[in-house]
């Protein structure tokens, strides 16, 4: 059987952090973005406001505050050996978030099939946030599908890794996941949950499923 593993990103490859807070780190601008992130977590706010709400913040953002930022994140530990694995047994990867798409892409050079973020504009901004390319946790559905098409899948053929309520819909549309330092939004859904640091052992809960 060939798979098509989907992967959340914040709280999930990162640990116990955002793609936006790690950007504002890089600015000096942290307290804000956790701000923003508690805001859309508990559903003050949502994906466009926070889209537009960081893109604001991030007048003075450079590619080299991108790449620091990507470096310096605090990653679950080998990520590039589980990607290179489900490659070696013909199966795919790919994340799907709702962070900057100029991060989020970045994922490829480590072996990810495709990445997706909300579409924000080249850095350094000189264009708005356009709310169309802003994603949502049904988009990541959609989304799915589509790469479910490409990689000639199904959602039966689907494993979704995540942690948070913008996973909810993923995980009720194919039928294994996995709840990766999860809150209580998704770790009931999940059918397996993983506490840890080390996506090795995250995709040993799945790898002969």
């Amino acid at each position: 059987m060939t798979r098509l593993h989907l992967f959340d990103l914040d709280g999930t490859l990162l640990h116990g952090t955002t793609a936006p807070v790690e950007i504002s780190r890089q600015l000096g601008l942290e307290a804000e973005t956790v701000a923003l992130d508690r805001a859309i977590s508990t559903g003050l706010i949502g994906p466009t406001e926070y889209a537009t709400r960081v893109h604001a913040l991030w007048a003075g953002l450079t590619e080299a505050h991108v790449a620091a930022a990507f470096d310096a994140a605090p990653w679950l530990t080998r990520i590039r050996e589980v990607w290179a694995e489900i490659t070696r047994r013909g199966e795919y990867c790919a994340v799907i978030s709702l962070s900057p798409s100029f991060f989020v892409e970045r994922l490829r050079d480590w072996g990810a099939h495709a990445a997706h973020g909300s579409v924000f504009p080249a850095v350094p901004f000189t264009e708005p946030v356009d709310p169309t390319g802003v994603l949502s946790a049904a988009a990541k559905v959609r989304i799915a599908d589509r790469l479910c098409a490409e990689f000639g899948v199904t959602r039966a053929d689907c494993v979704a890794y995540g942690d948070s309520h913008s996973d909810l819909d993923l995980f009720g549309a194919v039928p294994v996941s996995v709840a990766v330092n999860a809150d209580h939004h998704v770790d009931g859904l999940a059918t397996h949950c993983y506490s840890g640091r080390d996506l090795s052992e995250v995709y040993e809960l799945v790898r002969a499923a």
